[in-house]
């Protein structure tokens, strides 16, 4: 049973101006989910049975500073997802950001929404390549990185699939893609552990400032401000023997944290990690690919394969 509610917040991530907030005429669709009587006292995707089903880490800076949390956390909750689908068998797909950043589905280098990034994908008509067609560049058309001016950003066959030869860079038209069959957010710790549990890691707002230099541990800081300025994504929860507290993982990078993850105790929305969540459903993936030759000059009009 799912109850709908709706908002119009769209979250922006920064570590120089956090809270930032703009606002967007389209509404979230809320769900809650049937919430289990009882949920196992720890759950990690990391560790299921001695499978892992998480995707790789990722690092949001580099090369250079970008604030594409919201893409960061989205996509790799939802390769993570398509993981899980799959049991694990063959290479994992993991999912360009850049290909957010170019075509602004969701935001951009100054901000964005993990919930509109899934809109963007879910409503687009070819879904979202893999990521071994567009590399990770940090830059959008509105970048104000120096390195990243006076280039082209912009959402064209060229910025969304590519391969490069002598001549430069040719669009690939035809490319294995991965659709969203839904979308929505949620909220609410047992909701959100349902909703892991079920179907995968999450991705979700938080209060970044605070935990810049975390070196390990639990995070409790029941009294830090809830308003939220960073997305990341929760994989799981573990039980210290008296409080349960989320699995994290963040996308600054493997030096940070605790190999890239962090731990903060759950229940009450601590940092506001409970308040603003979304998840989606992986659609189709592809498991083949049309063959294309290496300069790419063969690979004809998009399509499902």
């Amino acid at each position: 049973m799912w109850k709908f509610l709706l908002t119009t917040v769209f979250l922006a991530c920064f570590f120089d101006s956090h809270s930032k907030y703009i606002d967007t005429p389209e509404p979230k669709i809320w769900v809650e989910n049937d919430v289990y009587d009882t949920l196992p006292s720890s759950f990690f995707w990391g560790d299921v049975n001695g499978k892992n089903y998480l995707t790789k880490n990722l690092n949001q800076h580099l090369p250079q500073f970008c604030g594409s949390c919201w893409a960061h956390g989205a996509m790799s909750s939802l390769a993570d997802r398509i993981k899980i689908a799959r049991n694990t068998t063959r290479p994992d797909i993991n999912l360009p950001v850049q290909f957010l950043l170019n075509c602004h589905g969701g935001g951009t280098c100054n901000g964005g929404s993990q919930y509109h990034a899934y809109k963007y994908i879910h409503d687009s008509k070819h879904g979202i390549p893999f990521d071994t067609c567009l590399q990770y560049e940090a830059c959008s058309s509105d970048s104000h990185q120096e390195v990243c001016k006076n280039r082209d950003f912009s959402c064209k066959p060229v910025n969304i699939c590519r391969t490069s030869t002598s001549k430069g860079n040719v669009a690939i038209k035809s490319y294995p893609n991965v659709t969203i069959k839904k979308y929505y957010a949620l909220r609410g710790y047992l909701n959100m552990m349902t909703e892991i549990y079920n179907n995968g890691p999450i991705a979700c707002a938080m209060n970044c400032v605070p935990i810049m230099n975390y070196s390990g541990g639990i995070v409790d800081m029941p009294k830090e401000s809830k308003s939220t300025d960073h997305i990341i994504s929760i994989v799981g929860w573990g039980n210290d023997g008296k409080r349960k507290y989320w699995i994290v993982r963040n996308s600054w990078g493997e030096f940070w944290g605790e190999l890239g993850f962090f731990r903060i105790y759950l229940g009450d929305n601590q940092l506001g990690i409970e308040g603003d969540c979304a998840a989606a459903i992986p659609g189709h993936w592809s498991e083949h690919n049309k063959p294309c030759n290496l300069d790419g000059e063969n690979c004809g009009d998009t399509r499902d394969f």
